[in-house]
């Protein structure tokens, strides 16, 4: 009877390592189209910074996914049979293949929305069609709406997470309790225009985004739900995205304002509005208050604490998405602008001005800062120079 019920144990354990630890096989389509959605050569120019074939160039960022995923032991291989090229991906669920599929399809829909942008001539020298490679496919907790990526992450890092944008709120994430090998988890992308290029192009891309709305919607429908059916939070940075927002789906998003988006029928989505994250070395810079520091100081704790309170409520509703929003978002605010104000500020000279955490600490004692931290909650500073949409 013992050995019946082991027997049985060990059946029961090994048809959930089988179910959990399959083989999967992925159609990715020609060598032409894979090529083109996978923005190979992703840096050539006559000596190739990586000279990986086109093979290897899908198999790293599929790798990048399947670590992203938690999957550390999974394995990938693809390879061309006839100008056919497909991924065979071992260590991970049964089914793992269909957001891959799902995304290489809405990158089609982003590939004609170029072709048609470049045919009336606005298709600049030095950009890139870049589609979000290399995100968690299956585990993600949030999702994150963005500009556009900047060219370096395709060209030099190869990596789309890899920003000076993305670094910096993974550190408000990990300030937020969020362990930093889990990141990858909250940082889901969806760039409303689909085009690595310089970080300084954002106001060149204005007027590209109608070219790219099959595409956008067509992502926000798809990665905005988890593999489970769960609508996950989502974050709109900086004023053209959260404009895109008003212009798609009717609703307001300004920094640290809820709303709920609709993408498909019967699935609600909360949005967060939110500074982009590279905003505060401009709100921070002096030159914009005619080189009064303590304005900039300022103008910078406030950024500060509102990104940490839209971080908060970002890692707060990414592990539990079924909780109140408007509460959380209370709550995030106090504890970042109220409560913890000290820490945002010690926060803010440390990794914005680069003080050490003594000369912080000491920083965020004086009378003239605990002045400025009681702006926290109050609008910005006035600048005598406005930044670029």
């Amino acid at each position: 009877m013992k050995k019946t019920a082991a027997l049985s144990v060990a059946l029961t354990a090994l048809t959930l390592t089988l179910t959990a630890h399959a083989d999967v096989d992925v159609k990715l389509g020609s060598k032409e189209r894979v090529t083109r959605l996978f923005a190979y050569p992703n840096n050539c120019n006559v000596i190739c910074f990586r000279d990986w074939t086109l093979e290897q160039t899908v198999e790293h960022y599929l790798k990048q996914s399947v670590q992203r995923d938690g999957y550390s032991s999974a394995q990938v291989r693809v390879v061309n049979d006839n100008d056919q090229l497909h991924a065979t991906i071992t260590g991970v669920p049964d089914g793992y293949d269909k957001p891959l599929t799902s995304l290489l399809d809405a990158g089609d829909l982003a590939y004609s929305g170029a072709r048609k942008l470049n045919a009336d001539g606005k298709f600049a020298y030095n950009w890139y069609l870049f589609l979000p490679l290399g995100m968690a496919l299956e585990n993600r907790k949030s999702v994150e709406l963005l500009h556009f990526p900047p060219d370096y992450s395709l060209t030099q890092a190869q990596d789309y997470l890899r920003s000076a944008t993305s670094d910096r709120w993974a550190a408000l994430l990990t300030d937020n309790g969020i362990p930093a090998d889990q990141t990858p988890a909250f940082q889901t992308i969806i760039d409303i225009a689909p085009i690595a290029a310089p970080s300084n192009a954002g106001k060149d891309l204005e007027g590209v985004y109608g070219y790219f709305n099959d595409y956008q919607t067509t992502m926000v429908k798809q990665v905005s739900q988890s593999s489970t059916g769960t609508s996950l939070p989502m974050v709109a940075f900086g004023a053209p995205v959260r404009s895109w927002i008003k212009e798609q789906y009717k609703v307001e998003v300004p920094v640290l304002g809820l709303a709920t988006i609709s993408p498909a029928a019967g699935q609600n989505v909360s949005v967060i509005g939110s500074n982009h994250p590279s905003y505060i070395w401009y709100a921070a810079d002096k030159s914009n208050y005619g080189g009064d520091q303590t304005k900039a100081d300022e103008a910078g704790l406030k950024v500060m604490g509102q990104d940490l309170s839209a971080a908060c409520w970002q890692a707060g509703m990414g592990q539990k998405p079924e909780s109140d929003g408007a509460a959380l978002l209370k709550k995030c605010t106090t504890q970042w602008q109220v409560t913890d104000k000290v820490q945002t500020c010690k926060l803010f000279y440390t990794s914005v001005r680069k003080l050490t955490p003594d000369q912080a600490a000491a920083k965020c004692r004086t009378g003239s800062v605990g002045r400025q931290l009681d702006q926290l909650r109050k609008p910005l500073p006035q600048m005598t120079r406005q930044p670029a949409a």
